[in-house]
This record gives C-alpha cells, sequence and structure tokens, in this order.
C-alpha cells in the first residue's frame, strides 16, 4: 500500500466478508492510508520509507510467518485492480490440495482488456520466465497468488522493487512446490493504470531479465 488513501477502504470492505486476516504494508504513505485501512478493518505495519512492492511483500511474508496455523497467503493489490471472487477460487484450489502455490494470470481467458503493446511486452516476460526456470507460465508478472505457508517459509525476496516478481518465480523453480495458473481479471481503471507499473518498466525489467 502507498498513497492508496482514495481506493484501499473499499478494497479492504470487499475482501474482509471471505478473508478475516487483513494485513496492509504501508510502504511510506503520506497521504492517510494507514488510518483509512486501519479503520476499514485491517493490520496495518509500517515501512518508514517507501522501499518499494519487493520489499513490502517481504514485510508482510514474515509478519504473517509468525502465526504458528497460518494456511496460506493471498498477495492482493491495494489499488482496486483485483476481483475477490478470483482469490476466494484460488484459495479453494489450494486448499483443495491441488497445488502448493496458485499463480495468477490474465491470459488464461478474455476478461482482461489491455493494450496490444503491453500484451506483448507481459507475454515475452512470462517467455523469458518460462525459459529460463522451466516453470511454463502465461502471465508471470500477476501480482494475485496464494502461496502455502510450507513454501512461504522458505521464499525470501531481495529485489525491493518490480524485478521483485522475476525473483519469485526463479525462487519456486528452485523450491518445486506443485504450481498452477488460474485465470483472473486485471481491472485497468484510470486509477489504477495511474498508479501501476509503467510499461516503460515493464521493458526495463525484460532488458535487465535478458542481461542477466
Amino acid at each position: 500500500m502507498y498513497n492508496e488513501a482514495t481506493v484501499v477502504g473499499d478494497v479492504i470492505k470487499g475482501l474482509l466478508p471471505h478473508f478475516p486476516h487483513i494485513v496492509c504494508i504501508d510502504d511510506g504513505s503520506t497521504d492517510g492510508s494507514p488510518q483509512v485501512a486501519i479503520e476499514a478493518g485491517a493490520v496495518v505495519v509500517r515501512h518508514p520509507v517507501n522501499l518499494g512492492q519487493g520489499a513490502a511483500l517481504q514485510t508482510g511474508f514474515e509478519y504473517a510467518l509468525q502465526d504458528p496455523e497460518l494456511h496460506a497467503v493471498i498477495t492482493f493489490d491495494a489499488d482496486s485492480q483485483h476481483r475477490v471472487q478470483d482469490a476466494t477460487d484460488m484459495l479453494a484450489r489450494l486448499t483443495a490440495g491441488e497445488a502448493d502455490v496458485v499463480l495468477g494470470s490474465r491470459f488464461l481467458d478474455d476478461r482482461t482488456k489491455i493494450s496490444p503493446l503491453k500484451r506483448v511486452v507481459l507475454r515475452l516476460v512470462a517467455w523469458q520466465s518460462s525459459a529460463s526456470t522451466g516453470i511454463e507460465l502465461t502471465d508471470a508478472h500477476n501480482g494475485l497468488r496464494v502461496i502455502n505457508a510450507a513454501t512461504l517459509r522458505r521464499i525470501h525476496l531481495r529485489q525491493n522493487r518490480m524485478a521483485h516478481a522475476s525473483e519469485l518465480i526463479h525462487q519456486l523453480a528452485e523450491l518445486k512446490p506443485t504450481i498452477v495458473e488460474h485465470p483472473v481479471e486485471i481491472v485497468y481503471t484510470e486509477y489504477s493504470k495511474s498508479k501501476g507499473q509503467s510499461l516503460l518498466n515493464g521493458v526495463n525489467i525484460l532488458a535487465d531479465l535478458f542481461l542477466r
């Protein structure tokens, strides 16, 4: 959560009927986001300065793992891009024993409306990720994920910013849990597009991956 005060309250309220344990990692917001999240019913863990999405995820993982009864975590964006129904369906697949990790993909159905250029970049990232890790994915940079506790204990993200998504897939390739993809819809509003990863950043990540 980084400066999401205008939307994060509604996101939390939409999740609470299905997921009673919601943790927002506030990544140095300056717009009052922490108070909005607390009032909506979430626990807030704060970074004093902005570190990036990768750092926020690792903080969230470490916080969740303090609970000895932890079953799984769901990573869910604060900017209203993700759908609650997709998250509940993904958790159901994990709980049923179908997989240790369920990864969202916007390319397994036609619900997500995405520009042709961004589609090409994201598909190239997925192709490169599959080639370098051996994990066949259609969408390597989707933020909606469900990870069981046993796998989570072995994940240690070191990339603080957007490259963490590729790092996570590489770590999963080494850990070898059972992984499935699940079709999800990413809702691109004008607000979420203004807050989200730019196409240029996506190109930079792709170039960095190929250079590595």
